[in-house]
């Protein structure tokens, strides 16, 4: 599988300068800062499709959410931890 040229959209990418730890942090407050740097994004979409989260399984923030697994984590309601819960659909 190819898969495209990401040096392009990459150095745009808002994360750019960002530790790999914030970037491929699993937890909603370890992430922070990298969800608000794709708040401002110009390059969101590129990124997803050049990680593919779903389909990789990814671990950390991409386009603007979370993933763990591969799958968008949703912040649990009503409660005032950072805990989370993964979103609904099929495993495997």
């Amino acid at each position: 599988m190819l898969l495209p040229d990401s040096s392009s959209w990459q150095a745009a990418a808002a994360c750019a300068g960002l530790s790999p730890s914030v970037v491929f942090a699993r937890r909603p407050q370890q992430a922070a800062p990298a969800l608000r740097a794709c708040a401002a994004c110009l390059v969101r979409r590129e990124c997803e499709d050049a990680v593919a989260p779903a389909e990789s399984w990814f671990d950390g923030v991409c386009a603007g959410r979370l993933w763990r697994n591969g799958r968008p984590v949703v912040p649990r309601r009503g409660r005032s931890s950072a805990g989370v819960a993964h979103s609904g659909g099929p495993r495997g």
